[in-house]
This record gives structure tokens, C-alpha cells and sequence, in this order.
């Protein structure tokens, strides 16, 4: 078995690869705009054409200029309507991505699938990245192993083909602790420069990217003064505090030079934007009274009156906007409980739903063979003293460098991320995926070395090859709902929407696929035999067409119009909100995000919500991908 992976390795590679990609082309393709990229594509089609970066300035330019590329060899039209284009802060991005979509003579689906290619690309970058780091630390078969656990990985297939930040922050994540560690352990000249450049990518793709910041100054302070000297009599405090020193500057120069970096892109980004345009944005998103938005309003106005630093003046306010997101919080839907202020269960209950159970049987596996080792190692020392207790640890930390970087990362992101308010998808971790692949791949492989006889690492090996083949199976059935993919625990991707929703659930993925039903439904309601033609088990009323649909659907940014409805749908499309009244007889297509906002927001009253959909127990008629259903609201359903 060991023979047939060391020589087959790369078929396995390159054939998953190839599955992978072919389906997140088919998903580029058949998936309808999702929220963010009503802002995000024409953000970056705009910073390499105009050079002015007033769409968007929330999150770093690299990933949307890097979607953008393919536009540049297409003939399209971004002549943005004045009053668009100088409109607030907020309200342009959406609308001139409407209108660079959808009202101008662009072909809208073209944009869209030739944007979110460069995303794939990433994607398969990663891949082999965490292929390659894997391998340096353990084995071939831990590589592999973290490899299909990433590639295979339902969750990252529903987001590795959107335009959008976050396979990107992933991949750029992974990219800089690799640099980092080598710095770490060779702290010479040239590493220095390799973690420069990879410091300013990952601050060029999110501004989230600011967390690993603190994570990287606590492991310089920690493993300066735990890293032994070539000497062993050099190992003094004076020898230990040189060393940090030497750590120090040389990562301030990573630092600058990052930053030196950034200063460029962001350049090139913004150089011909208006001086006041950056004040504007300032005061539209900082305008509450508080200390907060003072001091950040008098630092960002200092930067940008100098021509010189008016790069980075935007830079910071993306930075300080993340800051205000977070602590501002966000409208959430979870578990039949909508608040804005956020739930501490939010990501540890969706992480367990939305992972697949091969994974969870991994991470749970590593973790119980990690806690073994602690305990098996200490259970000896009770009777030691501290300083034991203390030189134990230190030499863990010493002989440990990427374990101990990958799990206070780890710790840390989790624990941000459960007391922070964002609570808006899974999405949000993906940070701290590659991670957990490697690290349980390596700590697996590492327990399987330890194992006495053949025929256990035999079984071992098998039970791994079991899980793979089940994780591969089970992502190969769910296509294409990789982004409501929810595992059996939570019924299902049809059913995940009954827990959370937002990106986990109901993006506004599904916009297509509602055409496509009520074509079809169309076509089968006008032939002879409509029971047969169809492939669900609703009856369909022959000779009565769907003439008119109302639709509440979530996608399209903040596009109040929703051009993107009025261009799939046509005439068809009514559009439709929970606090429209009157209610009427006919057909509904509800997005699950508005339908279980609205029915469990007890701040809204009834009367201006669809709780009388849950009231009067209403089934939906049909099931739209998995986050529109589709309603057939009859004569005795409305309520009085």
C-alpha cells in the first residue's frame, strides 16, 4: 500500500485536482451573483482602469485586482452615470456594480464566470502548498491525507470560485507562516526578504490579515528565550536577549518593507482618486460621536493631506473599518434566534454541522491522540518541581516551532472569532483550515509510526484510506451545493438553513437555477402529460403557467432595484419583501436568509413579516437548489 502512494502520488494529485477544479468551473458557471461580488468585481475593474479606489475601500485591492485581469481583454462598458459614480460612500459600489452588470451592454454572466477564474486559481495553489509544507514536516502519506481533507472539502469548493476575500486570506495566511517559520529557525537575510513580501500579500488580501500580527510577536518573545545557543555555555540572559533583539530588528525590517510594499499597490490603486473623496467615505462610515470615530476621522485627514501618505491613509481606514465591523456586529440568524450583538456557540455549533463527519472523525481522532501524548508524557512529573514542569515546556516549545505557531494561532483566531460579532458564516475560519489539515495529518502519521506490529499499521492505514474515500464520495454526491453544504447531523445542505443561514446557506447562489424551475415548470404545465415530464413530485396544473412570481431574494449587494432579478426573470418577477402588504394569491420565491429573518426578528411585528407562513404551517412547494423555496400561497393561507 506504502508502495502503490509513493508511486502514484502525483496521479492522485493531478486527477483531483483536475475533479476539483472541473466542478468549481461548472459552479463559476452555474452559479447566479452572490451578494459580495456586486461590490467586489466592479471594485477591481475600477482600481486597474480609473486608478481610483472609492468602491470597496473596506477590503484590500490584490484579490479584486487579480479577478479583474481577464476583464482587461474583453470590450466593456464602465461608463458609470455620474450621479452613480459621486453618490455615498456606501450606496456606489452597489449600484455602479449594477450597472456595470446588468443596465449597461455588458454580457453580465460573461463577468462574472471569467472573474471568479482567477479565484481557482488560488485555489489550486493552496492545494499544492499545503501538499508541499505537509510533506517537509511529516510524510508522504500525512501530505496526501491533508491534501483530500483540503481539496475535497465541500465548504472550501462552495467558496474557491466567488470573488471574494476568502480563500485568498487562507491562502496568504498559509503563504506567511511558512516564511515565517523558516525565519524562525534561520533568521538570515534572505528569509527575511521571502517573509517581507509574503507579509505585504497577506495585508493586500484582508485586513482581517492584522491578527497574526500579535500571534507572530508573542512566538518571537517566546521562542527567543527558549532557543538554545550552538554553545551550550553561550546559553545566558545576555545571549537570550541578543537573540531577541536580533529577531526583532530583522522583523521590523520584514515589517517596513511589507509596508513599503503595500504603500505601492496601494498607489497604484488610488493615484487618481480626489484628495476629499477619502474624507467623504471617513465621515459617511465614521460618523457616530464616539472616541473611536474621532480619532480615526483626525488620523486618516492627517495622512491623506499629504500627497505621499495618502496611500496608506486608505490602507487604514480599511483597517479601521474591519475594527468598527467587528464591534458593531451584524444582523444574524441562528437557531430560530436572530440578534445583531452575536452568539459565543455561533462558530463552534456550525464548524460541527457544517464539516463532514470523515473530518470531524479526524479532527477528533487527532485531538484524542494529542491529549494521550500530553498526559502519557507528564503523568510522571507530579512529584517534579516547577522548574522541571517549566524546562519540559520550554523544550516542547523549542523542538515543536510549527506546532506550537500553528496552535496558538489557532487558539487565538477561534477565540476572536467566537467573542467578535461577525457572526455571518463559516467562511470566517477558513484562516485556520489549512492548518488544521496539516497539523491532524501530521499528528495522525506520527502515531501511526509508533504503532508495534504491521498488521495495526496496516488497519490504521486502511481506516484512513475508509474515511477518504467516504469524504470523497460524499462531496462528489453534494455537488452543486457546496455552499449550503451541511453535513447529516444537520440534515443535510437542504435542511442547514433551519440553523444558520447568511454565507452559510444562502449567498443568492440560486438566481439561475430559479429560472431554469420556472421554465421548466412552464414548459411542463403547457405539454399533454405534465406528470411526466417533470422530475419532483408536486402536480403541476396543465395549462396554467407561472405568469407572475413574487420574489424576496438575497443577492445582488444593496441593489434596491434588483436588476439582477429583472434580468434573469423578465416580467415574470415581481419583487416582493416580508413587510409587503397586501398578501396575495399566487407563486412566492422567498430566499431562506429573509424568511428566517423575518419570521424569528421578534423586533419586527407580525404584520410586517412572514411569521404567518410558520403560523398557519405552510410547506414550501419546491426547493430551489437549497436557499429559495418556492410557495404556493392559496385563497385560505392569507392571514386575516
Amino acid at each position: 500500500m506504502k508502495k502503490f502512494f509513493q508511486k502514484n502520488y502525483k496521479l492522485i494529485i493531478i486527477l483531483s485536482l483536475a475533479l476539483t477544479v472541473f466542478l468549481s468551473i461548472l459552479n463559476a458557471k452555474n452559479d447566479s451573483l452572490i451578494y459580495d461580488e456586486d461590490a467586489h468585481i466592479p471594485a477591481g475593474y475600477s482600481y486597474l482602469t480609473r486608478f481610483d479606489m472609492r468602491l470597496n475601500p473596506e477590503h484590500p485591492p490584490l484579490l479584486k485586482d487579480l479577478a479583474a485581469i481577464p476583464l482587461l481583454f474583453m470590450k466593456l462598458d464602465f461608463n458609470v452615470p455620474q450621479e452613480i459614480w459621486e453618490g455615498d460612500p456606501n450606496t456606489v459600489q452597489w449600484q455602479s456594480g449594477s450597472y456595470f452588470l446588468y443596465s449597461s451592454t455588458n454580457n453580465p454572466d460573461k463577468i462574472i464566470f471569467w472573474s471568479r477564474l482567477p479565484i481557482i486559481l488560488i485555489f489550486v495553489l493552496l492545494a499544492l502548498f499545503i501538499f508541499k509544507w505537509t510533506w517537509e514536516i511529516s510524510s508522504l502519506g500525512a501530505a496526501l491525507l491533508a491534501f483530500i481533507l483540503f481539496t475535497y472539502d465541500p465548504n472550501i469548493l462552495g467558496h474557491n470560485h466567488y470573488v471574494t476575500t476568502d480563500l485568498g486570506i487562507a491562502a496568504s495566511t498559509t503563504f506567511v507562516f511558512y516564511y515565517f517559520v523558516k525565519f524562525l529557525k534561520d533568521p538570515i537575510w534572505k528569509n527575511v526578504y521571502w517573509l517581507a513580501g509574503f507579509l505585504a500579500l497577506v495585508q493586500l488580501t484582508k485586513f482581517s490579515s492584522v491578527l497574526i500580527f500579535p500571534v507572530f510577536g508573542l512566538i518571537l518573545i517566546g521562542y527567543s528565550f527558549v532557543k538554545l545557543a550552538r554553545h551550550p555555555q553561550d546559553n545566558t540572559l545576555k545571549f537570550k536577549i541578543k537573540n531577541f533583539g536580533e529577531y526583532l530588528g530583522k522583523f521590523i525590517a520584514a515589517f517596513v518593507i511589507s509596508l513599503i510594499v503595500v504603500w505601492i499597490a496601494y498607489f497604484l490603486s488610488t493615484f487618481n482618486m480626489p484628495k476629499e473623496k477619502l474624507p467623504e467615505i471617513a465621515n459617511y462610515y465614521f460618523s457616530k460621536n464616539n472616541l473611536q470615530s474621532i480619532y480615526s476621522k483626525k488620523v486618516l485627514f492627517a495622512l491623506n493631506d499629504s500627497s505621499f501618505f495618502r496611500p496608506m491613509a486608505v490602507y487604514l481606514f480599511g483597517i479601521m473599518r474591519v475594527f468598527q465591523r467587528v464591534t458593531g456586529g451584524n444582523t444574524t440568524y441562528f437557531m430560530e434566534q436572530v440578534n445583531k450583538i452575536g452568539f459565543y456557540s455561533y462558530f463552534p455549533i456550525v464548524f460541527l454541522i457544517k464539516m463532514t463527519i470523515p473530518t470531524l472523525i479526524f479532527i477528533f481522532s487527532a485531538i484524542g491522540i494529542a491529549l494521550y501524548g500530553f498526559f502519557h508524557r507528564f503523568r510522571k512529573i507530579a512529584g517534579v518541581t516547577k522548574i522541571n514542569i517549566f524546562s519540559r515546556f520550554t523544550n516542547f516549545i523549542r523542538t515543536h516551532v510549527l506546532e506550537s505557531l500553528i496552535l496558538l494561532f489557532i487558539s487565538i483566531y477561534l477565540a476572536s472569532s467566537i467573542s467578535g460579532r461577525l457572526n455571518i458564516g463559516i467562511r470566517h475560519l477558513f484562516p485556520i483550515f489549512p492548518f488544521i489539515f496539516i497539523l491532524l495529518s501530521k499528528t495522525i502519521f506520527s502515531f501511526i509510526k509508533k504503532l508495534h506490529t504491521p498488521k495495526q499499521v496496516k488497519l490504521a492505514h486502511s481506516i484512513i484510506i475508509a474515511l477518504c474515500v467516504i469524504l470523497i464520495l460524499n462531496t462528489l454526491s453534494t455537488y452543486p451545493n457546496y455552499v449550503s453544504y451541511f453535513n447529516a447531523f444537520a440534515g443535510g445542505p437542504k435542511n442547514g438553513y433551519r440553523f444558520v443561514v447568511d454565507s452559510n446557506a444562502d449567498w443568492g447562489q440560486d438566481l439561475k437555477r430559479l429560472k431554469n424551475w420556472i421554465q421548466e415548470y412552464n414548459h411542463c404545465a403547457m405539454t399533454k402529460s405534465p406528470d411526466a415530464c417533470v422530475s419532483y413530485k408536486y402536480p403541476i396544473e396543465e395549462g396554467k403557467p407561472i405568469q407572475k412570481i413574487r420574489v424576496d431574494y438575497f443577492g445582488g449587494g444593496y441593489n434596491t432595484h434588483q436588476e439582477d432579478l429583472r434580468y434573469y426573470l423578465g416580467n415574470l418577477c415581481e419583487i416582493w419583501h416580508g413587510d409587503t402588504r397586501p398578501i396575495v394569491p399566487g407563486w412566492y420565491a422567498i430566499s431562506t436568509e429573509y424568511l428566517q429573518n423575518s419570521i424569528y426578528d421578534l423586533t419586527e411585528p407580525s404584520i410586517k413579516s412572514y411569521r404567518w407562513i410558520k403560523e398557519k404551517n405552510i410547506k414550501p412547494y419546491y426547493q430551489v437548489g437549497t436557499s429559495i423555496l418556492i410557495y404556493k400561497i392559496n385563497p385560505e393561507d392569507i392571514p386575516n
